[in-house]
């Protein structure tokens, strides 16, 4: 900075502060700075500076002055009343454990209520809450107080499209409680999936948090083509959209596989679910099934297994007879299935014999087209009657030990013309079911939009490796 100097005329001392002063008020920071500089690069160690701004006193003072309406006497107290009337309201979630009484569940949800308490314990629907499986989600919502305003829990039922609900409320007023039980449709929402297989189908399905559910659906749709006891290998992938049944927004079961890709062995299969518009010959509404994206029907006239997703136990050859203890022929195939698990017809036909037989405990024979017989052994119970028309995947008994069998499993045979034949070879030689023309278009549109989302969804496991 240059201080306003005459060349030739030397300065009185009058002139040098007045000079100062004026340059201070105009850059403050600027001297402070230098002078900082000055004196730590000289090595001074103590020094006295004069203040030289201003005294605050003699700045100048502006008062500024503005009108405030002030509020009505009714509007203020209306907003008096408001505040001194507001409650928060909590919310919070807790899973039902198997050791709960009514109390210990109030108290992990934070709530200090007798009189929920003793509701609890005495009204019949709200001993819901505790009974049969634990792990329900309770939803309550609590006052600041810790009192309980309203509780709700949901639950599925065999109707795969309404949920039940079970809703307790205080009365408005009063300490007492009000209970109901309510039934709501389910909202269905599409979810993708990604996994690679390591060891078994059913591993990448639990590592990928994929449930149980879809992952027998994808083993049902490939079933034809993919032998999931036998042919998966290391490395093999699959992608996956599939339904979500969500009730107050808390996913309660998996819905249908909408679309699906597997990649075996370096071969790809694709299937998507399309049921034509429509109706058949008898006013009912055509039967939707799987199709590859460019049309190929997965339906077929046969399914390869009586039974969901399970293990083979012992396959059509020969083998050592476990009640007889002699090598012979086995005519069919035994799946492995705990007691109870649904046998389900593998074809349209009429049951021709349904009863006690032999070595066969309780069991089902039915009728198909083409002279073909299919027999379904060792029910824990049959639930059809001789001269019953059933259809394609009807349950028609469930799996059980009766007669001569040393472990709960379903003994399967196909007969065509009396003649034992391998189930594998007359599913995959069965007729497929195409896609109705008229539906074409419509089977096209939808198939474009599940090929972007199951490409979408093997972007899920790229991103997980990674």
């Amino acid at each position: 900075m240059r201080l306003p100097v005459a060349a030739h005329t030397p300065l009185s001392l009058s002139r040098v502060l007045t000079a100062v002063g004026e340059s201070l008020r105009r850059h403050p920071r600027r001297i402070t700075g230098s002078l900082a500089v000055l004196l730590l690069g000289t090595g001074v160690t103590a020094f006295g500076v004069a203040p030289l701004a201003p005294d605050a006193a003699d700045l100048p003072v502006r008062q500024v002055l503005e009108a405030i309406e002030p509020l009505a006497p009714q509007s203020a107290k209306a907003q008096t009343e408001a505040l001194a009337d507001f409650n928060f309201k909590l919310f919070r979630t807790e899973a039902t454990r198997s050791s709960d009484t009514a109390a210990s569940l109030l108290r992990r949800l934070n709530l200090d209520d007798a009189a929920a308490d003793a509701f609890l314990r005495s009204d019949a629907n709200a001993q819901l809450i505790l009974a049969g499986q634990p792990g329900k989600n309770v939803t309550v919502e609590a006052s600041e107080r810790q009192q309980l305003l309203k509780l709700s829990m949901r639950w599925s039922t065999d109707d795969e499209q309404m949920f039940q609900r079970l809703v307790i409320e205080r009365s408005a007023g009063s300490a007492g409680f009000t209970s109901r039980i309510e039934t709501a449709p389910y909202i269905r929402s599409a979810q993708l999936a990604s996994a690679a297989v390591q060891t078994t189908l059913f591993a990448a399905i639990d590592d990928a948090r994929i449930p149980d559910g879809v992952g027998v659906q994808i083993a049902e749709i490939f079933s034809t083509d993919i032998d999931f006891r036998r042919a998966l290998r290391k490395g093999d992938r699959f992608n996956v959209v599939y339904e979500t049944l969500e009730a107050d927004g808390e996913t309660m079961r998996a819905g249908r596989v909408l679309s699906a890709e597997f990649v075996n062995g370096g071969k790809t299969f694709q299937a998507m679910w399309f049921q034509p518009p429509g109706q058949d010959a008898a006013g009912a509404p055509l039967k939707g099934g799987y199709y590859t994206l460019d049309g190929q029907s997965l339906r077929r006239s046969f399914l390869s297994s009586p039974v969901e997703f399970s293990r083979i136990s012992s396959g059509f050859s020969m083998r050592f007879h476990p009640v007889l203890q002699t090598w012979r022929a086995h005519n069919g195939t035994d799946f492995a299935a705990t007691t109870g698990t649904p046998a389900r017809t593998i074809g349209d036909g009429v049951v021709e014999f349904a009863g006690v037989q032999n070595g066969f405990g309780n069991v089902v024979f039915v009728k198909h087209r083409n002279n073909m017989e299919t027999v379904y052994a060792h029910l824990s119970k049959i639930n059809v009657q001789v001269g019953q028309a059933v259809t394609q995947g009807q349950t028609i008994g469930l799996v059980g030990a009766t007669g001569w069998a040393t472990g709960p499993h379903l003994h399967f045979e196909v007969r065509i013309n009396g003649v034992q034949q391998d189930p594998m070879t007359v599913a995959k030689q069965s007729d497929v079911v195409p896609v109705p023309a008229a539906a074409l278009p419509q089977f096209r549109q939808l198939a474009n939009g599940f090929r972007n989302q199951l490409q979408a969804a093997a972007t899920i496991d790229q991103t997980r490796a990674e």
